[in-house]
């Protein structure tokens, strides 16, 4: 595919969750340390009530933690407004400018659950699709042929830090304040309602924190469906120094901290896996139903689903749960090992591959 003639000089990235802009955050680096100019819109977004589409958004308050300089970020309106090249986003439904030629989606994860792989997602003209099986589902359900230039096999920039050497693991023990003489298990609930957070997840908490053995670090996902419960102050009887919300909002490092993961349908498992650490998966049977009644025809757990693991179907089997899977690290490893060769193309290089074929066909 030859480069355009007319080559890329402004860049846009648009989303309205801080994990939309943390898949985009490695290439947004290499970009702009090579000089080229990248901005961001869209924003943390609320919804206006009485209107079923529209969205009112906050830019600085989802960049500005994310350290993006305030010059680089322009509200909706503005870009409305504006031209440019190049649009890169991580959500299905994309925050547009006045106008842009080529849109690349590069995708917020890849779960068994294939929210990504569906008709509303296919307005852009490339996909940086994560790896094997992401393709195969793209082509099962009809949206790429064989050969399709629109896929192309970049991998996940975003866990590129989790095998690249950028992490050290004693200083992310400091940072979080763990001294490093217990088991580090991380709590990730996916964001759907009747997540396990919801269903079982308080009474697990509670009964992982009384065995006074662990250091339990709850990352709540940063964009749920119901936004109703205040879980900061609801598992406030629960926290203490050993087991405490964490605030970050990227959670790559606390996977990279951590000895095992506790989630239940996230893509955060798959991204675990990664490691080859165990982890363990809270069955949330409500979530699943609804999604199968929902028309979800995509939705795949007999692939890999939640086999990386041990299934606990109920707050009772959690404790017995953990001690078997620390004590044998190993148990399910030969699945990891073949999830990661199918679900991650590039696995640590991925930004390098990405910014090799946009040298090559875009800039």
């Amino acid at each position: 595919m030859p480069k355009n003639n007319a080559p890329v000089k402004r860049i846009l990235f648009t989303g309205y969750a801080p994990v939309h802009f943390l898949c985009f955050a490695p290439l947004y680096e290499r970009l702009i340390t090579e000089g080229t100019e990248v901005f961001v819109s869209g924003g943390l977004r609320t919804k206006i009530k009485g209107d079923e589409e529209g969205y009112v958004y906050d830019g600085p308050a989802m960049y500005g933690p994310l350290q993006v300089p305030p010059e680089r970020i322009l509200s909706v309106a503005e870009i409305k407004e504006r031209d440019f090249d190049l649009l890169f986003s991580a959500c299905t439904n994309l925050i547009e400018p006045k106008s842009v030629p080529t849109r690349i989606q590069i995708f917020h994860g890849i779960s068994f659950r294939n929210k990504a792989v569906r008709p509303a997602n296919m307005g852009c003209d490339y996909y940086f699709i994560i790896g094997p099986y992401m393709h195969r589902r793209f082509q099962e359900g009809g949206f790429f042929q064989d050969g399709d230039h629109r896929g192309v096999p970049i991998g996940f920039m975003k866990t590129d830090r989790l095998l690249n050497g950028r992490f050290n693991r004693s200083e992310l023990r400091k940072q979080f304040a763990l001294e490093g003489d217990r088991p580090v298990l991380v709590y990730a609930p996916t964001g759907a309602k009747d997540n396990s957070l919801e269903t079982m997840g308080e009474e697990v908490i509670r009964r992982l924190a009384a065995t006074e053995k662990y250091d339990i670090l709850i990352k709540l996902h940063d964009h749920p469906k119901n936004k109703k419960i205040d879980w900061l102050t609801r598992l406030g009887p629960w926290t203490h120094a050993h087991c405490r919300v964490v605030q970050e909002l990227d959670i790559m490092p606390l996977l990279y901290v951590s000895d095992l993961l506790i989630s239940d349908a996230s893509s955060v498992s798959n991204e675990y896996s990664l490691l080859d650490r165990p982890m363990v998966f809270l069955d949330t049977p409500e979530l699943l139903a609804k999604e199968r009644e929902g028309g979800n025809t995509m939705m795949d757990l007999e692939t890999w689903g939640q086999k990386g693991g041990v299934l606990v179907k109920k707050p009772e089997e959690i404790e017995e749960a953990v001690e078997i899977s620390l004590r044998n690290p190993s148990l399910y490893g030969d699945v990891r090992h073949a999830m990661v060769k199918d679900l991650f193309y590039n696995p640590g290089a991925a930004t390098d591959t990405a910014m090799a074929w946009l040298k090559k066909n875009l800039l």
